[in-house]
């Protein structure tokens, strides 16, 4: 056995950090989104 399988310092679920890793990086690429799309609008 893996000896750092023992010890384990942190015995949260790892899904809910790649949820939340999911969604902070589609929140932000949508924000980017949104602002060109402003910036296409105001532009033209």
């Amino acid at each position: 056995m893996n000896p750092f399988e023992k010890d384990v310092q942190c015995k949260r679920n790892d899904a809910i950090d790649a949820g939340v890793g999911f969604g902070v990086s589609f929140l932000f690429f949508a924000a980017m989104y949104v602002i060109a799309v402003i910036v296409d609008f105001v532009a033209s």
